[in-house]
């Protein structure tokens, strides 16, 4: 897949999650439900959620102030900042936010929208242009706070959704630890998961009616997106391995976007990796979207489990309908 010789690694990570937590026993004041339901249906028993004064950009910049630590780098060393995220706090984009907050003066910032994929589709994308030689350091952040959107009296949605933000730092590096990928999307079932636009017509003229309006709540069909999950997602894990040169027996790790530990668990199955193998923390956090992957990848290194060389299956399933994998080692 690598033709240029040049490549890339993950010399660091981090993350950031707001203060305020809402537990299983919380939402049973809001919708007909129990800790009980909740826990044994998805694996969540509580989720972190942003107060009035907290925004995603803040989030962001604590996830990244984090992994730059890590890497020992300053944000002035940064060629690129990517940030992956559905929920801006502006929508013409928060990288740039983050950017001047940072003072990572050198560095040209965008924003990319792939819902619970984003931070694969951001790794994927960041490493284009560190491989052909453009960029040597680029940050690239997960971050979400769908508590914005969440309908707080739908039980198939309130109670998956939690905010937070994981960055990584990647440097040019050869050999490359990027190792292999696979990336899809379907719109023609994009209705089964969204978070649409809803208009209301403004007249301005007789003769001239434009549109006005704002974005509905999430809505989701479960059912589906779980099926999908569990169908797609172990065949783009194998596609990437493939790629990559390298059998399901050679990883050392499988994490996947936290969404619900039932698909965790269906996809770990059927490729046959084991459940310690398995990297989970949505217990503790619920589904935070692009977060979920350098969230639960922060974790696992800071606590001694991944270690320098292990060799990590990742794959992001969600919204758009999107899916995608990535086969990477550590450090």
């Amino acid at each position: 897949m690598n033709q240029t010789g040049l490549g890339l690694a993950i010399i660091g990570c981090g993350s950031a999650t707001p203060q305020e937590v809402i537990t299983n026993d919380h939402l049973t004041s809001l919708v007909d439900t129990s800790d009980e339901w909740i826990s044994t249906r998805t694996g969540i028993r509580s989720r972190r959620v942003i107060s009035e004064t907290e925004s995603l950009s803040q989030l962001a910049h604590q996830a990244a102030i984090a992994a730059l630590d890590m890497a020992k780098i300053t944000p002035a060393d940064l060629d690129l900042i990517i940030l992956a995220t559905s929920t801006p706090d502006d929508l013409f984009g928060s990288a740039n936010q983050i950017q001047a907050s940072l003072g990572a003066t050198h560095a040209v910032a965008f924003d990319l929208t792939a819902a619970c994929s984003g931070f694969v589709f951001g790794l994927v994308t960041a490493a284009q242009f560190m491989r052909t030689g453009v960029y040597r350091r680029v940050l690239l952040i997960g971050a979400d706070v769908l508590s914005r959107w969440v309908d707080w009296s739908d039980r198939g949605t309130c109670i998956l959704f939690g905010d937070g933000a994981g960055a990584v730092v990647l440097e040019q590096r050869s050999p490359d630890q990027l190792l292999g990928f696979e990336l899809r999307s379907n719109g023609s079932q994009r209705q089964d998961l969204t978070l649409g636009y809803q208009s209301q017509p403004q007249i301005l003229s007789p003769e001239i009616t434009v549109q006005q309006g704002g974005y509905t709540k999430i809505f989701m069909n479960g059912k589906e997106v779980y099926k999908f999950a569990v169908q797609q997602v172990p065949e783009i894990i194998e596609k990437a391995l493939f790629r990559a040169n390298i059998t399901v027996d050679q990883v050392d790790w499988l994490l996947l976007h936290q969404a619900n530990q039932r698909i965790l668990d269906a996809v770990s199955d059927r490729l046959k990796i084991p459940s310690s193998k398995v990297l989970s923390n949505l217990r503790h956090y619920g589904n935070t979207s692009a977060a979920s992957i350098p969230l639960a990848l922060d974790e696992a290194v800071r606590s001694g489990k991944v270690k320098p060389g292990d060799v990590i299956a990742t794959a992001g399933f969600g919204a758009g309908l999107t899916w995608g994998a990535a086969i990477f080692k550590w450090g």
